[in-house]
Order: C-alpha cells, then sequence, then structure tokens
C-alpha cells in the first residue's frame, strides 16, 4: 500500500487556559495558582476507570495530598479539539481539588511546534517543578524538553511522546488503538474492501503510531488503504478533505473511511451526507467522544475506539514525582472498541469526558 504523507504548519497564538477560564495573552504564557495550602482537600485522587489495575498501582501515591508542594506547567499542544481543551481545563481543576499546594501553569501551543518550545522556554524560566507536555511535533519538541531536564524539571509526556528521555508517559498505546480498529475494519469490510485514510496532525505520535497500528491489523486481510490524507485532528478539515476525496473516487469506489479521530470523522460523516452516499461508506474512527457514541447508536458512525484523557492520572503523577516518589516509565490506559454492541455501556461515561 502505498501513500503520500503531506505536511501542515500551525498558526503561532498563545493562550492560557486555568480552571475552565479563558486567560489569553498575546506572548506569554499565563499563569493560574489552585489554592494555597490551607485549603480542604475536597476528595481522594483517583485515577480514571479507563486505568486499569496496573495503571492504577503505578500511580499509587504515598504521600498525603495536602503534603505536595509545586509549581506544575502544562504545555498542551493546541486547545482546538476538544481532547486538548478537556485536558487543559481539568488538569488545573484537579489539582485544586486534590492538591491545594499545587500551582498549575497551562498554555496553549496553537498547534504550533515553535510556539509550543517558546512557552515552555518561559515556563523553565519561571522555576516550574514539573512540566507535562502533550508535544505538537515529537521531534521539534525534544530540545526544549532536554532544556527542561537539564534545569531539574521532572517531565511528564501525557497522551503524545516526545522522542527523547522524560520520566514518564501516560497514554493509551496508540498502536494498540490502531490495531483494535484495523482488525474490526478489517472484519467488517472484508476481503477487496477500499479504505481512505484521513490521518491527524503529521509529526505527532499518536498519527504515527495510529496510522502504523491499521496497517498491522489490516495484514493478513485483503483490504487495501486506497489513499491517506492529512486532516490535522480538525472537524472542518475532515470535511472539506473528505469532500475532495468523495469526488475522485465516485460511487462504488469506497467502502469506508479510517479517521485517526472522532473530530475527522463528524467531519468526513458530514461530506458523505451531503454527497448522498450514507449506507455506502463505513466510518471508523478512534477517541470516543459522547457525539462519536450519539452516531454510533444513529448508524452513521460503524465503530470508535476508546482513547481515554490522561487528565486525572497526570496530575497524581506530578504530585508522585513533586514529592520525590518513583514512577514507572510508561503507563498506559485501556483501549476499547465500542461499536453498536457495547455503545450502551459508555453513554454518560465516555473515555473523552470521564
Amino acid at each position: 500500500m502505498h501513500f503520500t504523507r503531506p505536511r501542515l504548519k500551525g498558526a503561532a497564538v498563545l493562550l492560557a487556559l486555568a480552571a475552565g477560564i479563558a486567560l489569553g495573552t498575546a506572548g506569554c504564557a499565563a499563569t493560574t495558582t489552585s489554592p494555597q495550602s490551607t485549603s480542604i482537600v475536597s476528595e481522594t485522587p483517583k485515577p480514571s476507570i479507563y486505568c486499569g489495575d496496573e495503571c492504577a498501582a503505578q500511580l499509587e501515591l504515598a504521600a498525603a495530598p495536602d503534603s505536595v508542594q509545586c509549581s506544575v506547567g502544562v504545555s498542551w499542544s493546541a486547545t482546538s479539539f476538544p481532547y486538548g481543551a478537556t485536558s487543559s481545563q481539568q488538569i488545573p481543576e484537579l489539582a485544586a481539588r486534590w492538591f491545594p499546594g499545587m500551582k498549575v501553569t497551562v498554555t496553549d501551543g496553537q498547534n504550533d511546534a515553535a510556539v509550543q518550545s517558546g512557552q515552555i522556554d518561559e515556563m523553565i524560566a519561571q522555576g516550574i517543578d514539573v512540566l507535562i507536555i502533550s508535544p505538537r511535533d515529537s521531534d521539534a519538541l525534544a530540545g526544549v524538553v532536554d532544556r527542561a531536564v537539564a534545569a531539574g524539571i521532572k517531565v511528564i509526556a501525557a497522551d503524545r511522546d516526545v522522542n527523547t528521555t522524560v520520566d514518564t508517559y501516560i497514554g493509551s498505546d496508540n498502536v494498540e488503538a490502531g490495531v483494535v480498529s484495523g482488525t474490526n475494519i478489517a472484519a467488517v469490510l472484508g476481503d477487496g474492501g477500499k479504505l481512505i485514510e484521513l490521518a491527524g496532525s503529521l509529526g505527532a505520535s499518536p498519527t504515527i503510531a495510529r496510522g502504523d497500528g491499521l496497517r498491522t491489523g489490516l495484514e493478513g486481510s485483503d483490504v487495501t488503504i486506497v489513499d491517506s490524507q492529512t486532516a490535522d485532528y480538525d472537524q472542518a478539515k475532515g470535511l472539506t478533505v473528505m469532500q475532495d476525496l468523495l469526488q475522485k473516487y465516485p460511487s462504488g469506489s469506497i467502502d469506508g473511511v479510517y479517521t485517526h479521530n472522532d473530530q475527522m470523522a463528524f467531519g468526513a460523516i458530514q461530506a458523505i451526507k451531503e454527497a448522498g452516499r450514507e449506507g455506502e461508506i463505513q466510518v471508523f474512527s478512534i477517541d470516543g467522544e459522547d457525539k462519536a457514541l450519539e452516531y454510533i447508536q444513529n448508524g452513521e458512525m460503524q465503530s470508535t475506539v476508546g482513547y481515554p484523557l490522561v487528565t486525572k492520572e497526570s496530575v497524581i503523577a506530578a504530585a508522585k514525582l513533586c514529592s520525590g516518589e518513583a514512577i514507572d516509565e510508561r503507563i498506559t490506559l485501556d483501549s476499547t472498541l465500542i461499536d453498536e454492541s457495547n455503545v450502551a455501556d459508555y453513554v454518560g461515561k465516555s473515555p473523552q469526558t470521564e
């Protein structure tokens, strides 16, 4: 199977999100401070339901929550898509509820590696103790992560890995998520199936892994990837890219579309509807947003693979590192196929909101 991976560049804008409030600035990272150590811990820190027994054991915290005193910088690749927006909002909220002495700074890289790197340099200069990073580009952000480590800062790679040494990576196994979806695609489309791929941001570790996992899952089948285009994890781009592909591939020449996230799937579904090709093209995705579950229930999407948020796990890991506790190099959450057979079990507790 041959395909081309096009390249995209993001815009350079900076936004800081904290405790659910957008604190916009033009060129520097805004800071939000969780309640001071005199606040009362409102609940016991606990990972999500998608963190299995091994994951939960890896995140056991020995320190008392009210003893955790440190500064945490959160650098997300972008908050223009739901996963990034929700993560950037939840992390400071969870820190405030669980660890009153944890001060949190959140920045939005606006899908631009240079902007994200500059924001992290600012946080290094501010003297943060722990960096939680979800990089725009795994290679491009390695340098600033190295600078953070050299400054004595503990580093957590959240959701997306970075191609250098960090203290821990927390996330679902993106390759496994792709394998789960690819295996399902092979079973659903059967021999001779023709598949289109809408890839995420090129250079991002989930994009590479979800694409590789798809191909592994399709091994041994007669399903062919006839085209692969990037839509940058964006719904609007998913719509326009799919519209172009539907023009390129007339009725009867496509059986399915695999998107690297639900947002692109929503755009693809809209394009399919506008072209009057519902029922002709099956849609397979990864993430597990509430809207995706609705589409599965309505028969508009064949399946998604649950890709949970790592907000709870990241905050607990930051507390462990702040307290000088050891942590494993990789902490992996579960990836589960969600289709019509089990979608009812996830309504109200989707991987993207829990």
